[in-house]
Formats: C-alpha cells, structure tokens, sequence
C-alpha cells in the first residue's frame, strides 16, 4: 500500500502579506484583498474603481511605509510566524499520516499552491484550519470559499473539513493566558484592553440569525447557538474567557475594535476612542491583548503596539503593554495539533 494514499493534508491559512515592504509590492496585495467581495462587500463595480483609483493609489505609498516598520530580515513576520508554527507542529505529528502546508489566502505561499501539494500527495482528506480565532465572513468565509472554488476543479475531491472557529479551545485560551502572566510577573495593570480588528456592521447583520443580532451589549453578553458566528460576539466571548483564566478584576476589562476603514459605521466600541475615554478618566497603565490575531503583524505590532501606544502617552498615559500574539508558543502549536487531528 503507498502510504501518501493513507495521509491527512492539513492546509494553514492566514491572511497574507506583501511580498516585500516596497510600494509596488504593497499595492498589489491591497488590490487582490480589497478586490474580495467578501472583504469590500459593495458591488464589483464600484468596489473596483474605489480600489484602483483610490485605496491603491493612494493608501499603497502610506502602508509600504508601514511594513517598512514591521519588516525584518526574515521578511514579514506574519509569514515567518505562520512558517515557524509549521515547523514545531510538523515534528508533533505521525510523518506516514499526515502532511503538513501554509498558506496565505492573499499572495504567497498561496492557497493554490497549498492546495496542488496536497492533491500530489493523494492525501484521503484535507483539514483546512484558517488561522483566524473568530469566525467572519470577511477572513475564515473568503479562506473557505477559496477552497472550495478551487478543488471544484479537481477530477478527484478528496473529503475537505474546515475548521470555523476556535474560540473556546482550552490551549487556545491558556496560550494567551501564559503571554499574559508573563506581562502581569511584573506589576499591575489599571486596565486590560482586548482590542480586535473591526468589520463593518452591515457584515454583522447580514449573518445574523432570525434577526438576533443588536450590536449592543445585551446581545453579545452570552454566548450561544443564535450568535455562535457573530465575530462581535465571539470577540466579548474570547475576552470573558481569557479574562477568567486569568482572574482579572471585570470592572478593569475592555473590549474594543480597530483598523475602521471608510465612512461607515463599524462594530463598536471603537480602540482608539476607547483610549482617549481611558485617559481622560486618569488610567495611567494599560495591558493590551489582540486575540483576533495569532501571529504578530501590521496591526498588532504598529497599530496597537506603536500608533495606540503614542496616543495614549500624548494623552497622558503612562505605560501601554502589548501582549505579543501566539506565533509559534508551544502551547499555541500543541492547540493546532488538537484542532487539525481531533475527530469530530
């Protein structure tokens, strides 16, 4: 018997990444994700002159700046992070069962390349694990519509498991709990801000369920069968979760949105209006978690660790932690290895 036959590909996803940090390189990849409908959800049209004749022009000369910041010699961390967490998972595993890919759902490594490594390998399933904790339309709906449109065309499908979410998964919570103790060893905190990336709010009712979902507090209190794939509820859910590991006074936890985009409303509250109420109200130290995002990259380590640090201490704060992401913790790998071989 070929062993290849008998092997379970495992395809990680995560957003993606210029190729390098200079302006060219940038706006390419800001056309093929604003281009996503599932991402800039607004008509092909108007979604396409809005992105070649202004985000591009525009924005790519301002962001390039940007990476420039984040970049390093390995590149960008967002990519080495992801490689890095395949390379202490890979040993974790059986090598005759399983085979092991990365993949960026924007450039490269592509989902199409990830894809075409395991299809040559005869593998009898797929498990596709998009590296995004809580479920959107926008990130973990466009990685398995992308899969889905491009094994459609294969002669042979094998079985294909996605894996939606993981917001409640034990090694997933006391990851980030180990990051946070080890910020906490040295001192105490007068707030622990939880900040995730935003989505627009029409994204937000456009999945909800027999008309649940309210955008308010009262909403997204609980946790449950109505709105277990509303990200702004699985946002305060990951927050509440973390928090209790951790046994943080509740009067002192926060949870906000960043990285709004446009003129539209976007899921509140807002982070950067949060810190501008934080030091109004004399907080002086804040710890901040980013738990949207399991590895470092333009929104953990320059807009919150950098730009919102700035605020804060132009406001008058004093100290502004940023927890850093999972990136390849053990715990963080040995969580994936679950998620990915688990049975349901």
């Amino acid at each position: 018997m070929n062993k290849s036959k008998s092997k379970t590909g495992i395809l990680l996803v995560n957003l993606g990444t210029p190729d390098s940090p200079e302006t060219a390189d940038v706006r390419k990849y800001l056309k093929e994700f604003l281009m996503d409908e599932r991402v800039l959800d607004i008509p092909f049209l108007s979604r396409w002159m809005l992105v070649n004749f202004i985000i591009a022009p525009f924005r790519s000369p301002k962001s390039a700046k940007e990476y420039r910041k984040l970049w390093t010699e390995r590149g960008s961390p967002l990519l080495f992070h992801t490689q890095d967490l395949k390379d202490k998972l890979v040993p974790l595993l059986d090598k005759d069962k399983y085979q092991v890919e990365i993949a960026m759902r924007y450039q490269s490594p592509s989902i199409e390349d990830g894809l075409k490594a395991l299809n040559k390998a005869n593998v009898k399933e797929i498990v596709v694990l998009p590296l995004f904790p809580q479920y959107a339309s926008a990130s973990n709906g466009s990685v398995i519509e992308k899969v889905m449109e491009l094994a459609r065309e294969w002669q042979i499908i094998p079985g294909i498991r996605f894996i939606s979410n993981f917001v409640d998964h034990p090694l997933f919570l006391e990851a980030w709990a180990e990051l946070g103790r080890r910020l906490m060893a040295e001192g105490e905190y007068d707030r622990y801000l939880f900040s995730y990336h935003g989505l627009p709010e029409r994204q937000i009712l456009k999945g909800a369920v027999d008309g649940y979902c309210q955008l308010n507090g009262k909403c997204c209190a609980t946790y449950h069968k109505k709105n277990q794939y509303c990200y702004r509820a699985q946002s305060f859910h990951t927050t509440r979760l973390i928090s209790e590991k951790l046994q943080l006074p509740q009067e002192k936890v926060l949870t906000s949105f960043q990285s709004r985009l446009g003129k539209d409303p976007w899921i509140k509250p807002y982070t950067d209006e949060l810190i501008k109420e934080m030091a109004a109200d004399g907080v002086k130290k804040v710890m901040v978690f980013s738990p949207a995002f399991v590895a470092d990259c333009l929104e953990t380590t320059v807009e919150v660790g950098q730009e919102y640090r700035d605020l804060f201490i132009e406001l008058g704060g004093e100290k502004w932690d940023l927890v850093p992401s999972l990136n390849s913790e053990d715990t963080w790998v040995e969580c994936v290895k679950d998620l990915v071989t688990k049975v349901e």
